[in-house]
């Protein structure tokens, strides 16, 4: 289980290259504009949080399998919580209603991850479900249905990566039209 918060046990320099470049790239799919223009995601803050969610979930999904890899993704989990906690304090949120946000992501990514991984294991329409529930506010399920298809494509490509690519960062994500309109296998370049 991955703990906020987990300060104490730093990751080591090398690790700690791999988990920014990571989160860059999580951050950065997450703003990606196919997401809000073409698959129907509210270009709101909301809306690309849930996306950042997700995208921080696959990864971290793919974590679970990688051989020594506990630190690195208790590291970009904390790398997560840095950011959010920034993020609010750059917005203007005072010292004393941090705390509670901060809870409130931490809730909300725990939330999102646990549907996601029933949804994700039961397979059929369940992750378009739990994505048009979560990230397009309960609407649109065509749209669900292709962010559903994008997801376990980039799954089924972090999955295919070996320990070592995964971990050395040196892959990217998918463009989201192009991992949905097809179910296409290997769209993430290495």
């Amino acid at each position: 289980m991955l703990w906020p918060f987990s300060h104490f046990g730093k990751p080591r320099a090398s690790v700690r290259g791999t988990i920014e470049a990571i989160y860059g790239m999580i951050v950065t799919q997450a703003r990606e504009p196919l997401f809000y223009r073409d698959l129907g995601v509210p270009d709101t803050v909301d809306g690309r949080f849930d996306l950042l969610i997700l995208h921080l979930w696959m990864v971290l999904r793919r974590f679970r399998s990688a051989h020594d890899a506990a630190n690195a993704s208790q590291g970009l989990f904390d790398r997560f919580c840095e950011d959010m906690d920034a993020n609010l304090r750059e917005m203007g949120v005072g010292d004393l209603t941090v705390p509670k946000r901060m809870q409130a992501f931490g809730e909300a990514f725990y939330g999102r991850a646990a549907a996601y991984d029933a949804a994700f294991t039961a397979g059929a329409d369940a992750p378009a479900y739990a994505l048009r529930k979560n990230i397009l506010n309960g609407e649109d399920m065509e749209n669900a249905r292709r962010l559903a298809t994008y997801a376990q494509a980039v799954m089924a490509d972090l999955d295919r990566l070996d320990d070592a690519a995964f971990l050395a960062a040196g892959w990217s994500f998918p463009a989201p039209a192009a991992a949905s309109d097809s179910n296409l296998k290997g769209t993430i370049a290495g």
